[in-house]
This record gives C-alpha cells, structure tokens and sequence, in this order.
C-alpha cells in the first residue's frame, strides 16, 4: 500500500509576503497601508493566542487545584474520592469570591425522535379543525437544525412543557424522553465576585467580547 504524500508548506521566502490567494508577493510591490495594517492584525492575534494559551493553562491548573482540594476536604472524614468529582462550589472566607465546577451532560437524540415528530404531526393533522398554524410553527421550530445538521436540546425539550393533555400528544412526548441519550458530559469551571455587601454575585468573564 503505498503511502500518500502530505504537501510541506513552501517556506516563505525572506523580503516576500504571501497574499490571500496564496501568491507571494514582493513586499516593496505592497502599499504601506497594506504593511501596516498586515504587522497591526498579525500583533494583535499573537497576543490573543498567547493569551488563549495562558486562559487554558489557568482552568487546567485551577481544577486541579479545586478537586486536590476536594480530595483533601474528604480525606478529614476517611474518604477516598475517585473518578468524576461532581458540581463543586468553594467560597472565600468572607463570602466575596466564590469559584464553581459544573459538570452538565450533553443530550442527543436517537431514533425515536423520528417517531415523536411523526406523532405530533398527526395530532396537528388531526386538530387541523381548530387553529393549529401556531402549533404547527411552534413544531417545525424546535425541529430545525443548525448549520452542523444538530438539533437544539432545549428547543426540542420544550414542546414538553406545553400543557397539552391529549393522549396522543402525551405518546408523542413520552417518545421524546426516550429518545434522549447523554452523549457525554462537559466540565466548567466559573469564578464569581459579590456585588458589595448584597447577596447576589457576577461573573468574572473571561472573555474578551464580554470585557
């Protein structure tokens, strides 16, 4: 079997800058401007990748540091902890900072999602006397897909909160539940402060679009 070959990236030669095209260009065959603004984006997102590089490390090394603690706190009572610690949250003495762990499952459906929308098309079918426009938009909402071809959880989950007491309605939203399926979980890890002296804390938001 012979093995396929990977193309090396060229080496861009000194005194030439390569274009959006993939064309080297002489760098004095480029306006100022151009330069400019080229030296301005490249500084700017080296400094953000740093900055992404230095945010990983700092949640790595702070949830380690919170289930080390967690460990710790147990080991006073004779347990051992192992594996998944859970949702976790640590407060400062005087009640100013707080740090949380949150562990939250992501949901998937499987194939009985197929039946559920084949169900609650019938019962929009079947009430289609009365005024089932809203339902049937409502429907067709929760059931559209993003540009990955993935369904929302929470739009889908809500049809379950209507308060629709026919039985066909309720076989269509018991096939619902069953066709979810925890396709793994994800961990956070979130650090608060307190508004002065209320009881009522914010977000310390690491993120550069919320600053």
């Amino acid at each position: 079997m012979e093995s396929e070959e990977k193309e090396v990236p060229k080496q861009q030669p000194l005194g030439y800058r390569r274009n959006s095209a993939g064309h080297l260009v002489p760098e004095e065959m480029i306006k100022d401007i151009d330069m400019a603004r080229d030296e301005l984006v490249r500084e700017i997102i080296t400094a953000a990748q740093a900055m992404k590089a230095q945010m990983a490390a700092l949640k790595k090394r702070s949830m380690q540091d919170v289930f080390a603690f967690v460990e710790l706190s147990a080991e006073k009572y004779g347990i051992k902890l192992g594996g998944q610690k859970g949702n976790i949250s640590l407060m400062s003495y005087d009640g100013k900072y707080k740090v949380q762990i949150a562990v939250a499952e992501r949901l998937t459906f499987d194939e009985r999602l197929i039946a559920a929308k084949a169900l609650i098309d019938q019962c929009i079918h079947r009430w289609s006397e009365g005024s089932p426009s809203e339902i049937k938009a409502l429907v067709e909402h929760a059931f559209q897909t993003d540009k990955e071809g993935k369904i929302s959880t929470s739009r889908v989950l809500g049809l379950t909160q209507l308060k629709i007491k026919d039985e066909q309605w309720q076989q269509a939203m018991q096939a619902l539940r069953d066709s979810m399926q925890i396709a793994g979980t994800t961990t956070y890890i979130r650090m608060y402060q307190r508004r002065g002296l209320t009881d009522q804390y914010e977000q310390i938001v690491l993120d550069l679009a919320s600053s």
